[in-house]
């Protein structure tokens, strides 16, 4: 890009990259170092004519549930990560976010916040830091704790589970599942 005019590099984060989530430590620290990366390359390659743009995105409707992978209690993480990214106030529609960033990048915006929620966690651990360390004391507490299982893939989570409730309640995100093939096997 140097040399030919510039151009855009948008690097995908994480509202994890901001606030730091419970049961997400390692996660959240990579999506740290995304963030502090991209903030630095913005300023080095600008007066090249580059711009970078950061998506820091909450839950999105990507079907992702399915691939990630479930430590501890399996059943239980499975489930509230499955039911929050398919609950439309709390999550957004991947397509829509995809929209979003591509408006984000033709308009050389230096961040991009998406859905509502991520933009109030990331506005509110800004002002009230103390407070939201709290709350998420509170979050963690609520969260599925355990050690006894190794690490299960949210599929076979899913294929285990006879819960219609659980399934009715991740019908948003099963479908995200299916448009984006995210059930293949590999």
């Amino acid at each position: 890009m140097r040399g030919r005019g510039g151009g855009n590099i948008v690097n995908v984060a994480s509202i994890g990259g901001k606030v730091s989530v419970p049961h997400l430590l390692p996660y959240s620290c990579a999506k740290f170092a995304t963030v502090g990366f991209s903030e630095g390359l913005r300023t080095e390659v600008a007066d090249d004519g580059i711009r970078v743009t950061t998506v820091l995105p909450g839950l999105l409707r990507t079907g992702s549930h399915i691939r990630a992978s479930y430590p501890g209690n399996p059943a239980g993480e499975f489930a509230w990560f499955a039911i929050g990214s398919s609950v439309p106030v709390m999550s957004m529609d991947a397509e829509r976010a995809a929209r979003r960033i591509v408006a984000a990048m033709r308009h050389g915006r230096a961040e991009l916040f998406l859905p509502a929620p991520a933009i109030a966690a990331t506005w509110l651990h800004g002002l009230f830091p103390g407070i939201m360390g709290t709350a998420f004391r509170y979050v963690n507490r609520l969260l599925p704790h355990g050690v006894d299982e190794a690490a299960v893939s949210g599929l076979t989570v899913q294929e285990r589970t006879e819960s219609p409730l659980l399934r009715r309640a991740t019908r948003l995100n099963d479908e995200a599942s299916r448009r984006f093939n995210q059930l293949g096997d590999n």
